[in-house]
């Protein structure tokens, strides 16, 4: 049914909805013409801001500003500065594009104050962070500087640098110092929260207003229509196997979880021998319910017709010891480590003789079940044979007389062998790299022949170093285009999940594909 006289077209299509579709499409047209033309003009660079954000006086001398009740005493001219560090760019920054020669990639300068301590603070969500912020990586502070590690940031990702200073009036000069690879370390000019902003016209605001209505209106009509984003699927999935992974896996099936609405994921991390066979047998009975399994492996698990596997990362492991016990910078070598977990010796002083304060120490053993990946890779790499020390203790602690046999025991996950290390003196085990260095100063790696295992060696995926090994994902036959498992398998390979691995300690396959044939 047409209306009007005139006989024209019918108007049924102006309808809000396509209103708003064609509305948007012409902006969403114009701005990548607009994008493709300033991009032919202005190179994309990767860019690093900073901005101070608060630089307050606190004290306790009379012609101190203070902040209510809060005095600093025996400090003069101490203030607060709060840092904030940004990836304001438009491409993500990786640890290698930061240029500095040293182990940090920026220093952030107070110019005629002293830096007394520092904390960090990060949005939730990119809480992996944390992780890089160890005197290890170059975080520590010095007279008026504090040298930040080499974090990498996405675009968008910041952290916040909490700074006590004294010896200097507040409003001073502050400097971020380095440089990126194709890129620059530049002060933005973002206001302090405390400025006013500048307003926009009432023109531009309602112009401003009414093309976010449009966009948010028709994203709104496409959710509702659509659902998830295609990258996301929903339904359950149960990822096991490796302890030493699962901080990983833990990262990133949150990650995934808070992405996309209706995908329930739980980890069940019990040892990778343990997670493929139960993969494997949960196959024999129910191929259904076994697709909505991944198993993840430290190094391969044998070929099984059954099973398809997937190179995740390359992982690194390490020898661990009680803080106490320090082998020397060589620690020790690889025909020492086969003799003791041979059941060689009894005591380190018979190890590493002349040590007067270890002579009488007892070797105690931590070690992982039969179920272990990391045990396998040990064995494989390190011992070339199996640990024939036999297992004599439940609880890891040594006779209260000498014996002739070493101390060994068993414990069923990583973290638990981490957990015994720290609190048994003369104990020995091993480790993924990146838990061993969670605990700090609590435990102690241990070189093999002089090597360790540091993010050079896990770069190059070579060199003389043997302790590591390839992480695997097994799922039962191939994942059903549009499940839960093959979507995850996916979100594995996106940028923000491949920066979470290199973050935890592991070299990503994707990105470096040579070291992990």
């Amino acid at each position: 049914m047409s209306s009007g006289s005139g006989g024209g077209p019918p108007v049924e299509w102006l309808s809000i909805e396509n209103v708003i579709a064609i509305g948007t499409s012409v902006l969403g047209l114009l701005v990548p013409i607009a994008m493709f033309l300033y991009d032919r003009r202005v190179p994309r660079r990767k860019l690093i801001g900073y901005r101070v954000q608060m630089d307050s006086p606190i004290g306790d001398g009379s012609s101190n500003p203070r902040l209510g009740d809060f005095d600093v005493p025996n400090m003069a001219d101490a203030s607060l500065v709060l840092l904030r560090i940004e990836n304001d760019g438009s491409q993500s920054v990786a640890d290698n594009d930061y240029t500095s020669s040293e182990v940090h990639g920026l220093t952030a300068e107070f110019t005629g104050r002293t830096v007394q301590a520092v904390a960090v603070t990060q949005p939730s969500g990119i809480e992996h962070l944390n992780s890089h912020f160890a005197s290890a990586n170059g975080f520590e502070h010095v007279g008026s500087t504090v040298t930040i590690p080499r974090v990498p940031l996405n675009p968008g990702d910041h952290f916040k640098l909490l700074v006590l200073l004294s010896g200097g009036p507040a409003e001073g000069e502050v400097k971020l110092i380095g440089g990126l690879r194709d890129g620059r370390v530049h002060r933005n000019s973002a206001p302090k929260p405390d400025e006013k902003l500048r307003t926009f016209s009432l023109p531009a605001r309602l112009l401003s207003g009414g093309l976010a209505l449009a966009v948010l209106s028709l994203a709104g009509i496409i959710v509702l229509r659509v659902g998830n984003p295609i990258e996301c699927e929903q339904g359950e999935l149960t990822l096991t196997g490796s302890t030493a992974f699962e901080p990983v896996v833990q990262t990133l099936a949150k990650q995934y979880e808070d992405k996309c609405q209706g995908a329930d994921i739980t980890v069940e991390a019990r040892g990778s021998e343990d997670g493929v066979s139960e993969l494997a047998q949960l196959g024999e009975r129910s191929a259904n319910a076994a697709r909505s399994v991944i198993a993840f492996s430290d190094g391969p698990m044998g070929r099984r017709w059954d099973l398809t596997r997937k190179k995740v990362a390359l992982s690194s492991f390490t020898l661990v010891a009680h803080r106490d016990l320090d082998l020397g910078p060589h620690g020790l070598s690889l025909q020492q480590v086969r003799d003791i977990y041979a059941g060689r010796y009894q005591r380190w002083g018979q190890v590493v003789p002349g040590r007067k304060e270890i002579a009488d120490l007892p070797i105690v053993l931590v070690s992982r079940g039969d179920e272990s990946g990391t045990r396998q890779i040990f064995q494989d790499r390190v011992l070339k044979g199996w640990e024939r020390a036999p297992s004599t203790s439940l609880d890891c602690r040594p006779p209260a007389r000498a014996a002739d046999t070493v101390t060994r025991c068993e414990l069923s996950s990583t973290r638990a062998v981490l957990n015994k290390i720290a609190e048994q003196p003369g104990a020995l085990g091993y480790s993924e790299v990146g838990l061993a260095r969670q605990r700090g100063g609590k435990v102690n790696p241990v070189p093999l022949a002089g090597d360790w295992p540091d993010d050079r060696h896990i770069d190059l995926g070579a060199g003389p170093y043997p302790y590591k090994d390839i992480e695997y994902a097994y799922t039962y036959g191939p994942p059903r285009p549009g499940s839960l498992a093959a979507g995850f398998l996916a979100y594995l390979d996106e940028s923000i999940s491949q920066n979470v691995i290199r973050g935890k300690g592991h070299l990503p396959c994707l990105r470096e594909p040579e070291q992990c044939r």
